[in-house]
């Protein structure tokens, strides 16, 4: 499935689901925080924008925030609450799309360089990263930690959420390192809907390695927003590189 066929004008306009899931302030504040900290006094940059889930309360405490984002679809949801004068976005791939400026900050949230299905496009992130910051800004990612071992031989799915109207569950190409992520959901009728959507895993290892080809440096490594300790059960971590002097 393409990329433009998953984030459509249906996914965009049930993709917010205000103080639940990934927009509850348990989620966001420690988001928010950490990356207004990081930014400073200085412009922020989101590659894959999206819907503004996190851009608009950034920029709400006061950070010059731009994006970057392919689907039109999720930029017209982020018109609703954000316009192009507060928040500016360039339609464009993460991987190669050029924004004015230059920022002390860019990031990515929520497994997101992981929708980029090649390592060549990963890594053409990263150095589009770097592209676009000041001498010594960060950049910041937040991605899983993949779960091949809850995968035994043999084995190529792992249900990773199960709740009432919802299950959850990857199935695993450890060839090519993908992971395509199934959503099922059960409304009233209990007739299922599904969403499919195609990413490529990246070990921790393998992504400080990424950041080093395009001239960063690990600065910190947490498992989560709050700056938990990042642990080998760790589901999660936020990386954030610094950019070297060149």
């Amino acid at each position: 499935m393409r990329e433009d066929e998953v984030w459509n004008a249906e996914t965009a306009k049930s993709y917010d689901t205000p103080g639940a899931g990934m927009f509850s302030p348990d989620v966001l504040v420690p988001t928010v925080d950490r990356l207004a900290a990081l930014a400073g006094s200085g412009r922020a940059l989101e590659f894959a924008i999206g819907t503004g889930r996190v851009a608009v309360p950034l920029s709400e405490r006061g950070v010059s925030v731009a994006g970057v984002e392919m689907s039109t679809a999720m930029i017209d949801q982020l018109r609703t609450r954000a316009g192009e004068s507060q928040i500016p976005v360039v339609v464009g791939d993460m991987a190669t799309a050029s924004v004015p400026g230059r920022y002390a900050l860019v990031y990515l949230v929520y497994n997101t360089i992981s929708n980029l299905l090649t390592q060549e496009a990963q890594v053409a992130c990263f150095r589009n990263a770097a592209r676009h910051l000041d001498p010594g800004g960060r950049f910041v990612i937040e991605l899983w930690v993949p779960q091949l071992r809850k995968l035994p031989p043999t084995q190529e799915a792992v249900v990773w959420q199960s709740e009432p109207g919802y299950i959850g569950l990857d199935t695993y190409d450890v060839v090519r390192q993908h992971v395509v992520s199934h959503h099922i959901r059960f409304g009233d009728d209990r007739q299922p809907t599904l969403m499919r959507s195609t990413h490529r895993y990246i070990w921790p290892a393998e992504l400080d390695l990424m950041a080093q080809l395009a001239g960063f440096a690990l600065e910190t490594r947490s498992a989560d927003w709050s700056g938990a300790p990042f642990t080998a059960e760790s589901a999660s971590h936020v990386s954030t590189y610094r950019l070297l002097d060149r």
